[in-house]
């Protein structure tokens, strides 16, 4: 064995990683077809998914939100933050958004029931012009979320089957409470058109309005709360900006017509619920009024009756002039004391309402005649507070901000209001009290006057007094009922709902471009994915910066079934990938004198080491060197086989008995080039390696042969091959492209950092690499020069079509 110099022109340089981005390209765009047909069907997909899904239309309307005009009084209040702005953007945009409004328009609409027609690839929703028309009794129990089908068999009668059994029970007694119907107690059968149809869980009646015989109509049953939770969602209310008070209303659907007319009923309700709170107060002041009037519509009669009785049978009709003074005085006193009285009662009516918190049923005092501001103002206020906290109540939980902040509002108005109350009742109590005084003073004067004009004068009085308030209450009716007939809300209706042309739904461009772009991307993920999971050792750049020793030769994968291909081909790529690693010996052993001494082993068995090995021992036979194959493998030997040999003697006959090596070397039938097989297998090959005789067999070797390959068991399987390094000038791993396992790297590099193994190189056999353009890549002299054409240098190997390569890579 030759010593060996220290140096090595081959260095393991510790470079700091870069994404070469053209490397990168390049080892994508091999699996462009791939890529292209992938991206075609995407955008193919996108196109026909497109074409057949539901176009989806938005409905906008618009409504003016209108402030209100602060009332007489309300800025006392201001520094105190009891009234806030009458209309607030937020307050209605949920007042727009609530379900109880919804469920409203929905109740009004009479749209529970959809009807469905077959279409090319699914069932197409219509409204409208329906050919049935179905009467559903939602006081019954129904079965809803399934779909019935109805195949009509003339113009009087129909076949009900169902279609989508997936139903729910709808209970009218519990409406927001649907349980799952797994028995369904319907009979499939005929049924004429007007018939009530009725079972345990449905009852409904179907109309013929324009179907024809042979047509087929499915329908669906939805209950009203889940109608309006559905629609709930789907609407958006939004304002035009912070400055306006504007409300863009929109909804998206397939049918542009039901959108239209649900959001026309939603805007009418919703201006109809503001109108009937509007109209409370008005409503109040009647019912008031009326209450009042019923005991003054029985004492005016009955004075009235007795006033015309006393007048006939004492046969006196007008008082004196002495009597009519005093009347007049005593009729401006009761007058005065009528009104008192009507306020007072009013004031014990407010008092019990503000005590009992019926805040619903509170009536303006100005419309009874109290000129009162800042009174009129508070009752104004907090009825308009109640109002608002009922309509957010309706939305929101009492935890919310907004309702706790009206609650605190109403808390501190009501309190505001009991206290004016309480103080004008006392003060009205105190001006009764003088005005009774007045009175019985008046009386005294009437004791003068003679008994039958007194009588006359104290029955004139009782229905004078009667007549005034009644005449009074009627006109303050009236006027409650002129204000209630001409009460229009404040917020309009500005636009009315209104459908687009172009269908917001689908998107075609954007489904196109999503369909390419995923088309492209699926089989660049599927192919990362698979670069990720792969434990196979498949980039040379990847393993030459995963090695901690030189990658010095890159054999390619050779398209010929002889495996002597550097014998038989001498002039193909593959044998000047040999060739190359025999340069590269010169420069690896620079000064090297007498004989060379390689040796081959890998990782695991079927890396190609043996293949390695005979065509190395070639191309130097070829240059007339002496060279001689060592079959070292005893436990699994191959090179018999692949040469056509038999393996009846070899190295392990000659360690285990007194045979000269010399008789058992075989010729390979090529000039310059032996072969010495393993032999047969014996017991214990690691201990027949390690004996002194294998050391003087590979001295006389090396004395007689110029060079000496050893085809040396796979290294990280058996112990032996380690002792077998020594007698080598240079040992070489083989890796196999798509067939070595990564973890193989950490072998060599143990080998190299923990067992002191001197001049170990790696070498990278059955290399296949397609460039952009699918031909050979451009690692190393045996992969072509280019675009991988020989000009004539090498022999053409057949090549195989794009589509068969990288089925042929696919399949790596």
């Amino acid at each position: 064995m030759n010593q060996q110099p220290n140096h090595s022109p081959y260095q393991v340089i510790e470079e700091e990683e870069t994404l070469d981005l053209r490397k990168l390209l390049f080892k994508y765009l091999r699996y462009w077809p791939y890529i292209l047909v992938s991206a075609i069907i995407g955008v193919a997909g996108a196109f026909v998914l497109t074409k057949y899904m539901t176009s989806v239309y938005k409905i906008e309307a618009t409504v003016l939100i209108s402030d209100d005009k602060p009332s007489l009084g309300a800025d006392l209040f201001d520094g105190g933050n009891l009234f806030a702005p009458k209309n607030n953007i937020e307050n209605e945009i949920g007042i727009l958004k609530s379900f109880s409004l919804a469920e409203e328009a929905i109740g009004s609409l009479d749209i529970n029931v959809s009807y469905y027609e077959d279409d090319l690839f699914k069932k197409r929703q219509v409204y409208g012009n329906i050919p049935v028309y179905v009467q559903v009794d939602w006081t019954h129990p129904q079965m809803v979320g399934g779909q019935w089908k109805i195949e009509v068999l003339d113009n009087k009668s129909f076949n009900l089957s169902l279609e989508k059994d997936d139903f729910a029970l709808f209970n009218p007694q519990d409406p927001f409470y649907k349980t799952k119907l797994d028995q369904l107690n319907f009979q499939e059968g005929t049924y004429q058109f007007g018939q009530m149809i009725e079972g345990e869980h449905f009852k409904f009646q179907i109309d013929n309005t324009s179907s024809y015989h042979g047509e087929t109509i499915f329908i669906t049953l939805i209950d009203t709360p889940t109608l309006a939770l559905s629609y709930k969602e789907k609407i958006d209310v939004t304002p035009f900006n912070k400055q306006a008070s504007l409300l863009a209303l929109s909804l998206e659907t397939p049918l542009r017509r039901l959108g239209q007319d649900y959001l026309n009923k939603l805007m009418e309700v919703y201006l109809e619920r503001e109108l009937k709170i509007k109209n409370q107060a008005s409503e109040n002041t009647v019912r008031f009024i009326d209450q009042q009037l019923s005991g003054i519509t029985d004492s005016l009669t009955f004075f009235e009756n007795r006033l015309q009785k006393y007048r006939s049978e004492n046969r006196i009709f007008n008082l004196s002039k002495e009597g009519t003074i005093i009347f007049e005085r005593l009729e401006a006193l009761e007058r005065e004391r009528g009104e008192a009285e009507l306020r007072i009662k009013y004031y014990q009516t407010l008092q019990t309402y503000l005590s009992n918190e019926q805040l619903n049923d509170l009536v303006a005092p100005s419309v009874i005649g109290i000129q009162d501001p800042l009174l009129n103002s508070l009752v104004i206020n907090l009825a308009e507070l109640q109002s608002e906290r009922v309509r957010l109540s309706a939305n929101f939980s009492d935890q919310t901000p907004a309702v706790r902040e009206v609650k605190s509002k109403i808390q501190s108005t009501r309190q505001a209001l009991l206290e004016n109350v309480n103080s004008a009742l006392s003060n009205n109590e105190n001006l009764m009290a003088q005005l009774n005084q007045r009175v019985r003073n008046v009386e005294r004067d009437i004791n003068a006057l003679p008994e039958t004009e007194r009588n006359l004068l104290g029955i004139q009085r009782q229905f004078t007094i009667n007549e005034n308030i009644y005449v009074y209450l009627l006109q303050k009716r009236a006027e409650s009922e002129i204000t209630k007939a001409s009460n229009i809300p404040n917020n309009t209706i500005l636009d009315y709902a209104r459908a687009g042309n172009i269908p917001v739904a689908p998107k075609r461009t954007l489904n196109l471009l999503v369909g390419f772009i995923l088309g492209f991307v699926i089989p660049i993920v599927i192919i990362v994915g698979r670069n990720f999971l792969k434990v196979k050792v498949e980039d040379p750049e990847e393993l030459e910066h995963t090695l901690k020793v030189p990658l010095i030769s890159m054999i390619g994968r050779s398209s010929y079934s002889d495996k002597k291909v550097v014998l038989t081909k001498p002039r193909s790529m593959v044998t000047e990938s040999f060739r190359n690693l025999r340069a590269d010996m010169a420069y690896l052993l620079p000064n090297h004198k007498g004989s060379l001494t390689l040796s081959f082993t890998s990782a695991i068995s079927g890396e190609g080491k043996t293949f390695t090995a005979f065509n190395t021992a070639s191309v130097y036979s070829l240059i007339g060197k002496k060279t001689i194959i060592l079959g070292l493998d005893l436990r699994k030997p191959r090179i018999a086989d692949d040469f056509g040999l038999t393996n009846d003697v070899g190295m392990s006959t000659v360690l285990s008995s007194a045979t000269d090596w010399r008789t058992v070397v075989k010729p390979s039938g090529f000039p310059y080039c032996d072969i010495l097989l393993a032999g047969p297998t014996p017991p214990n090959p690691a201990e027949l390696l390690m004996q002194p005789k294998f050391a003087q067999v590979m001295k006389e070797i090396q004395q007689e042969y110029d060079v000496v390959i050893m085809d040396c068991p796979p290294v990280g399987l058996v112990s032996e091959t380690k002792e077998l390094f020594q007698y080598a000038d240079i040992n070489l791993f083989v890796f196999r492209q798509n067939y070595s396992h990564k973890n193989a790297v950490q072998v060599i590099n143990d080998l190299k950092t923990k067992g002191g193994i001197k001049k170990l190189y790696a070498v990278f056999n059955d290399v296949y690499i397609v460039n952009s353009y699918g031909d050979y890549g451009n690692y190393g002299y045996g992969y072509g020069y280019g675009n991988g054409k020989s000009y004539g240098y090498h022999e053409e190997e057949e090549k195989k079509p794009w589509y068969k390569s990288l089925l042929s890579k696919a399949k790596d």
